[in-house]
């Protein structure tokens, strides 16, 4: 016997069709991604950014190795995130997806599209632990 689907009128994804909470949370953090990589080209942008960093120095904190290796392990963190959002079973996914958007911060920046895009993140981030909070146990 064959399935029926039906369209519904007012999208092309056939009715029924759930989208599961991990690849919800998983294209979460694929946007907060884009939104880090975004915040940090348009800072660019700024007046002076560039002769500051230049200078050793981004938003008033010394460019060191250290700071390189901490961003870097942020934004590694968050891409990894994807992955295993979408591969863990939903009781070991659930703490990391509430934990760590509770550690996302902003530092150091006075500039307003950098305030709308920490915002953003800021959403995007409290819809990752809302999911996660909501996520189904009996889901695989």
């Amino acid at each position: 016997m064959e399935a029926k689907v039906s369209m519904t009128s007012d999208s092309h994804m056939p009715e029924g069709v759930r989208i599961g909470v991990r690849l919800k949370i998983a294209a979460l953090w694929v946007a907060m991604l884009f939104l880090f990589a975004y915040g940090d080209i348009f800072g660019l942008f700024v007046p002076g950014r560039i002769d500051e960093i230049r200078g050793g120095k981004i938003s008033g904190i010394e460019i060191t190795q250290t700071f390189l290796l901490a961003a870097s392990v942020y934004v590694a963190i968050a891409s990894l995130m994807i992955f295993l959002t979408l591969v863990l079973r939903p009781t070991v996914g659930r703490w990391p997806n509430i934990v760590l958007p509770i550690l996302a911060s902003v530092i150091g920046e006075s500039w307003v599209y950098f305030w709308f895009l920490s915002i953003a993140e800021g959403a995007l981030l409290l819809l990752i632990i809302w999911y996660a909070w909501r996520w189904p146990t009996l889901e695989r």
